[in-house]
C-alpha cells in the first residue's frame, strides 16, 4: 500500500498548509498550464513539482511509476504529431521490415512542435496533480472541495471509491498471488487468460459490493450528507502566500 500513501512527510510545511489555498494555486496553475501556447511554462511547471516531491520525501521509484502512464501517453502524442501531422518536412528515415522492402516515415517541423506543446501540457498537469495528491490527506481534500460546492454527489462517490479501492486491491493481490502459484502465468496465452479471470472476478465483486454497501447505509439512516472534516477559518496569511505565489506564476506565464 506504500504506492498510494497519501503523503510521506506530515510535518512538511506544504503539508501543513490550508487544502483551501492549495486548491486555489493548483486550479489557477492548472489554466495557465492548459492555456500556455509554448512549452516552457508547463515544464518548468512540471520540473517544479517534482523537485517538491523530492522535497517532501517521496521515493523516486514511487514517483516514476505515478508518472509512467501519463508519461507514457505524452510519447505516444509526439510521436503521432510528428509522423502524421504538419507540411514543413525536418528529415526522412527509413526501417527494414519482413513484408515491405522499405519503411519510410516522415518527421515534420511542425507537428513535432506541436506535439511538445501537447506533451509538456500533459505533464504539467499531471505533476500538479500528482503534487496535490502527495501534499493533501484525502479527507482534507474531499473537504477543501465541499468548501468550493463541488456538488454532493460526486464527492460521495469519490469517498466510496477511495474507501473500497484498497480492498480490490487486495482482492486483486490475492487472485493473482493464487493464479501464480498454479502456473497461471507460464505463458502469454495462460498468462492472458488469467488475466481476464482475475478481471472478471473483480468486476463482479465490484457489483455485489455496491449492493451491499448501499443496502447497509439505506439500512444505517443514510441521506446523502457525508460527514468530512470541518475546516478552521482561512487565515490572511496562507490566502495571501498562495495569492503571491499566483501572481509570481502569472507573471512567468505571461513572459
Amino acid at each position: 500500500m506504500k504506492l498510494f500513501s497519501e503523503h510521506f512527510q506530515k510535518e512538511h510545511p506544504v503539508v501543513k498548509f490550508d487544502v483551501r489555498a492549495k486548491l486555489a494555486v493548483v486550479i489557477a496553475l492548472l489554466l495557465m498550464v492548459l492555456s500556455y501556447k509554448g512549452v516552457l511554462f508547463p515544464l518548468f511547471i512540471a520540473a517544479g513539482c517534482f523537485l517538491l516531491c523530492v522535497r517532501m520525501g517521496i521515493p523516486l521509484r514511487v514517483l516514476f511509476l505515478r508518472m509512467a502512464q501519463p508519461l507514457f501517453l505524452a510519447v505516444v502524442v509526439l510521436a503521432l504529431k510528428c509522423f502524421f501531422t504538419g507540411e514543413d518536412t525536418l528529415f526522412v528515415f527509413s526501417l527494414p521490415t519482413s513484408h515491405f522492402p522499405l519503411l519510410t516515415l516522415t518527421v515534420h517541423r511542425d507537428g513535432l512542435i506541436e506535439g511538445l506543446k501537447i506533451a509538456g501540457r500533459m505533464l504539467g498537469a499531471v505533476s500538479l496533480v500528482i503534487a496535490l495528491g502527495f501534499a493533501t490527506p484525502f479527507t482534507e481534500f474531499m473537504a477543501g472541495l465541499s468548501w468550493f460546492r463541488v456538488p454532493k454527489g460526486f464527492i460521495e462517490i469519490m469517498m466510496f471509491a477511495y474507501r473500497y479501492i484498497f480492498m480490490f486491491l487486495e482482492d486483486a493481490h490475492t487472485i493473482y498471488s493464487a493464479q501464480k502459484n498454479r502456473l497461471g502465468y507460464s505463458g502469454m496465452r495462460k498468462g492472458l487468460r488469467s488475466f481476464g479471470t482475475l478481471t472478471g472476478s473483480l468486476v463482479i465483486r465490484g457489483i455485489d459490493q455496491t449492493q451491499k454497501t448501499a443496502e447497509a447505509m439505506t439500512q444505517r439512516g443514510y441521506t446523502g450528507d457525508m460527514p468530512l472534516v470541518k475546516k478552521r477559518p482561512l487565515r490572511f496569511g496562507e490566502f495571501a502566500v498562495a495569492m503571491v505565489f499566483i501572481i509570481f506564476a502569472g507573471a512567468i506565464w505571461m513572459i
